[in-house]
C-alpha cells in the first residue's frame, strides 16, 4: 500500500481545506479516527434531499447554490458565513452546508488526509437506501492502521436502518462503477435499475440507464486521478440518453471495465490518462436546479 499513502495522503486543489484555524479548529484541533472525523462531517453537512428528516425547510437558493460549490475551501467559507461555531461543534441544520453524497465523502476525505490518513473518495451504487434500486452515491477509501483498504459512507447517521458500521463498509455494500457496467452489458442487471430518481424531491424525474452508469465509471477514476468531479459532471461529447451511446463509447468504457477486473492501479491510471477519459479544462455540468450548463475548471490539475 506504499504507492497509496504516497499518492492520497496529499491534498488535491478540490480537497484542501485551506487554513482550518479561522474555523477554531487547527489540524491539531481536530480528531484522527474515521468515526469520529465522519460524525464531524455530518454536523457540518446536510444532504439537499433531507430536509424532512431534520424538520428543516431549506432555502431554495441554498438548494441551488451551495452543491454547486466544487471545491472543500469553499464549503468551508460557507460554513464560515453562517456561523462563528468552530468546526468540530455540532451545528442545528440551517447552519451547515446543504450538499451531497460526493461532499460528504470529500470533506470527510480532506479531513482524513489533513490528520495523516491517506484516502480517496469513490463513485458508485448502492442499494441501502432502496432495495430495489442502485442508487448513484459516493464514498470514502482510507488506508487503515493495519494497512487494509476500507470503506466509509460518512453520510449515513442514526436516522439510517443499516446493518453495517458506516465506517466499516463491505465491498458487497458498495458496487463500483466498472462492477454495475459489467453487470449491465453482460444482461446481469437492469441498466433503468441504476442512477437517480425522484431527483429534487420530485417524483418520476430521473436519470438511469447505461449512459449513466458509463459516466459513474468516468467520475471513479477521474476522482481516484485527483479531479474530484461533481455528481452530475461529464465531459466531451454530450451522452445524456442511452441512444446516445455509440459503439466507441462502449469500447472505451467495456476497455475500462477489463482493466480493473485484470489490471492494477498502474494500469487505470495509464487509461484514465488516455485522452478521451481525462478530464478537460472545460466540462458539462448537469446542475440539480440550474439545467445543463458548460463549467470552466479553474484548478490546476493534481
Amino acid at each position: 500500500m506504499d504507492d497509496f499513502h504516497g499518492r492520497y495522503l496529499k491534498q488535491t486543489p478540490y480537497s484542501d481545506p485551506g487554513d482550518l484555524g479561522d474555523l477554531g479548529a487547527g489540524i491539531t484541533g481536530l480528531p484522527r479516527d474515521p468515526g469520529r472525523l465522519a460524525s464531524l462531517v455530518r454536523d457540518l453537512i446536510i444532504h439537499r434531499g433531507e430536509g424532512g428528516r431534520f424538520g428543516h425547510a431549506i432555502p431554495v437558493q441554498r438548494l441551488r447554490d451551495d452543491a454547486e460549490s466544487r471545491y472543500v475551501g469553499e464549503l468551508l467559507r460557507i460554513l464560515r458565513s453562517r456561523s462563528d461555531r468552530p468546526l468540530t461543534a455540532p451545528r442545528p441544520p440551517e447552519e451547515r452546508f446543504v450538499g451531497t453524497c460526493r461532499d460528504f465523502a470529500l470533506l470527510h476525505c480532506s479531513l482524513l488526509r489533513a490528520t495523516g490518513t491517506p484516502a480517496r473518495i469513490r463513485c458508485g451504487f448502492v442499494t441501502y437506501f432502496d432495495e430495489d434500486f442502485h442508487a448513484d452515491h459516493w464514498i470514502t477509501e482510507y488506508l487503515a492502521p493495519d494497512g487494509s483498504l476500507r470503506l466509509a459512507d460518512p453520510q449515513v447517521h442514526h436516522g439510517y436502518d443499516v446493518p453495517f458500521d458506516p465506517v466499516d463498509l463491505s465491498r458487497e455494500a458498495f458496487l463500483q462503477a466498472v462492477d454495475a457496467w459489467r453487470m449491465c452489458r453482460e444482461g446481469r442487471a437492469d441498466p433503468e435499475s441504476f442512477g437517480v430518481r425522484d431527483l429534487n424531491g420530485i417524483a418520476g424525474l430521473a436519470y438511469t440507464g447505461l449512459w449513466f452508469v458509463r459516466a459513474d465509471v468516468r467520475r471513479d477514476p477521474a476522482a481516484r486521478n485527483g479531479v474530484e468531479v461533481l455528481p452530475r459532471d461529464d465531459w466531451g461529447r454530450p451522452v445524456l440518453d442511452d441512444g446516445s451511446l455509440t459503439e466507441e463509447d462502449l469500447a472505451v468504457i467495456d476497455a475500462v471495465a477489463a482493466a480493473s477486473e485484470a489490471s492494477g492501479e498502474a494500469e487505470l491510471r495509464r487509461l484514465y490518462e488516455d485522452p478521451r477519459p481525462a478530464v478537460p479544462d472545460e466540462i458539462t455540468s448537469c446542475t440539480a436546479y440550474g439545467g445543463v450548463r458548460r463549467v470552466t475548471l479553474s484548478v490546476p490539475r493534481a
